[in-house]
């Protein structure tokens, strides 16, 4: 029983004071002062009895009887002393007086709670009761009191007609929430609904606004203006800011256009604009708009602007990308897989030592190489025990992953026509663990005349590098007209020398896979075009590669075959690798048919079988 009574009075609510410095007077307490104010006045009632007493003086009788409350029945007691009926009426009516009072000025939330002496009628007793445990018991909250203590101040409560303390403790709280706190409350709660019909009101009006702005009419700046402005260009802010109108005109040219100026001086603005703002000079500006709406080829060149993540592709001849990730991992790299279209392929975010100077890389666990030169040798998918030629293979990150693929076995001829770049090709080579290859130096034009019958060609083209110029900004003003009639010539000359080195006789392959690291159209889909035109032996297949775009089938008014759409386009912004073009070619036979003849180019590995037969 003294457990249970300690664990009450821990729940005594605070003094008044403190109750009224924090703004919360609880009924409980403010009952309680009451009642002390009732003991104080009963003893000075005494003490003035007992001066009228010796004075022979009386106290006069009060004028009204206080209205009888509903009582509740209370356990016999020993009847106290016997007293005059006019003192006895006399303190009753002072001391509910006092209980009487409307309370503090916020008032609290709960009805008076009457104490089991009034209830009874027995205002004669001393109210030192409220010291002991029981009476501490019932100016609880409602909360901590026993399941019949809750149905009987219920009751109670229902028969005054007042409400309980659960409807208005809402937060939940242990203690009660007063009237004071509820409009508290109330008035924080309507000042935040005028808020925010102010920020809506706010907020319609700027919809206003900028629904009445995209109406407006952007006006182009006149021809004395641009030129004005060759002499003293506007600053980069305004001239973005210039881009951004153009483009929301041109997306709805319709309503914004001005209908005195034509789409092509849109465009026009939009270009030299482009060309200040990113620094492309104006014919690769001219190839690149060509390629994408307004709206992206401005995602595409704010991507070039900024590095491609850092990847590396793990050696499996040494090791698996599990362990080498949790080796990297010791040393405090942070990284993730590329993505699920790679099982090799790591992304460096954050390394405290260089990436190319670890105990690993020097081990050659791994080779540092961007995503999309993945996608070539996953699309040509060498095999084991097969012949596979890289027509162009410096640095070596290609070769190195078809080895690893063939698990060193077969032949990996690694060829490329710059002597200085083949020394950095022998050295990943060799760190590499690759035991499989044959590294040679020739002109990949004549290179059927030097070894032909491969059963897999990988031609990594020279372009452009208008995908790379994230790495080589360099491209931007560097390639021009001639720049790009030269390598769509050398290209066009390689993917035809790369179609006669392989070998359509061969039981698993007969597969050739052109790329380039370029996105503009004469490197890509007219190259292959052309080779489709020149070797009709040859059909374009799927690359195996489930994302990336297709290419293109037609043009600004050209026409390519229809399965060019079985090629794949990589482009910065879209899928973040630098941008890149796999097509897959399949050679269904050796002989080609001109006319009335066939011809057997040398190297296809056919002359050689025609050779043994004569023999």
């Amino acid at each position: 029983m003294g457990g249970r009574n300690n664990k009450r009075k821990q729940h005594l609510p605070l003094p008044i004071e403190l109750e009224k410095a924090t703004g919360k007077v609880t009924k409980a307490v403010y009952d309680k002062i009451k009642h002390d104010q009732v003991r104080d006045l009963k003893k000075q009632t005494a003490a003035l009895k007992q001066a009228a007493s010796g004075s022979g003086r009386k106290r006069p009788a009060p004028q009204s009887q206080p209205t009888p409350k509903k009582q509740k029945q209370a356990a016999p007691r020993k009847p106290a002393a016997a007293k005059p009926e006019s003192e006895e009426e006399e303190e009753e009516s002072e001391g509910e007086a006092i209980m009487a009072d409307d309370g503090p000025d916020g008032g609290w939330d709960n009805a008076p709670l009457e104490s089991d002496s009034e209830a009874a009628g027995d205002s004669d007793e001393s109210l030192d009761e409220f010291d002991s445990d029981d009476e501490i018991v019932t100016q609880q909250p409602l909360s901590l009191l026993s399941d019949s203590e809750d149905e009987d101040e219920e009751q109670e409560e229902e028969d005054a007609g007042v409400e309980s303390y659960d409807e208005y403790d809402t937060d939940g709280e242990e203690s009660a929430v007063t009237f004071r706190d509820m409009e508290k409350r109330s008035r924080k709660l309507d000042a935040k609904r005028a808020e925010d019909a102010e920020m809506a009101d706010m907020e319609l009006q700027e919809q206003d606004q900028a629904v009445a702005s995209e109406r407006e009419v952007f006006a182009l700046p006149s021809d004395e203006q641009v030129e004005a402005e060759k002499e003293a260009p506007l600053d980069l802010t305004q001239v973005q800011m210039r881009i951004q109108e153009i483009i929301r005109v041109l997306n709805n040219f319709g309503e914004l256009r001005d209908p005195s100026r034509s789409r092509n001086e849109y465009m026009a603005q939009l270009h030299r604009d482009m060309c200040f703002y990113y620094g492309y000079n104006d014919f690769l500006m001219e190839k690149l708009l060509q390629l994408f709406t307004v709206s992206e080829a401005v995602e595409f060149f704010e991507a070039n602007e900024v590095a491609r993540p850092v990847t590396i592709r793990t050696n499996t001849l040494k090791t698996r990308r599990r362990d080498l990730a949790q080796a990297l991992i010791n040393r405090g790299v942070n990284l993730d897989p590329i993505g699920k279209w790679t099982k090799v392929g790591l992304t460096i975010f954050d390394s405290p030592v260089p990436v190319g100077a670890t105990p690993e890389y020097m081990a050659g666990h791994y080779m540092i190489q961007a995503a999309s030169s993945f996608l070539p040798v996953m699309a040509l998918a060498p095999q084991e025990n097969e012949k596979v030629l890289d027509m162009s293979a410096a640095p070596g990150g290609k070769t190195t992953y078809c080895a690893a693929l063939m698990k060193n076995t077969g032949m990996m001829v690694a060829n490329d026509a710059n002597k200085e770049r083949e020394k950095a090709l022998v050295a990943n080579i060799h760190r590499l663990g690759i035991s499989n290859a044959i590294v040679c130096n020739y002109d990949g034009r004549e290179f059927p005349k030097v070894m032909g019958g491969f059963d897999r060609v990988l031609l990594d083209a020279p372009c452009s590098g208008t995908g790379v110029i994230s790495k080589d900004p360099s491209v931007k003003t560097g390639k021009g007209p001639e720049d790009f009639s030269m390598l769509t010539h050398l290209q066009k000359e390689l993917i035809l020398s790369a179609i006669d080195s392989a070998n359509a006789d061969s039981a698993t392959g007969g597969v050739i896979v052109y790329s380039t690291c370029s996105v503009t159209v004469e490197e890509d889909e007219a190259v292959v075009q052309y080779a489709l035109t020149k070797r009709p032996n040859v059909r374009l297949v799927e690359t195996g590669l489930d994302f990336g775009r297709p290419g293109f089938t037609s043009f600004r008014g050209q026409s390519f075959h229809h399965s060019l759409a079985l090629t794949r386009r990589f482009y910065p912004h879209a899928h973040n690798m630098d941008g890149f073009f796999v097509a897959k070619f399949k050679k269904i036979s050796n002989k080609i048919q001109v006319g009335e003849k066939q011809i057997v180019p040398a190297g296809s590995g056919a002359k050689l079988k025609q050779k043994k037969k004569k023999d």
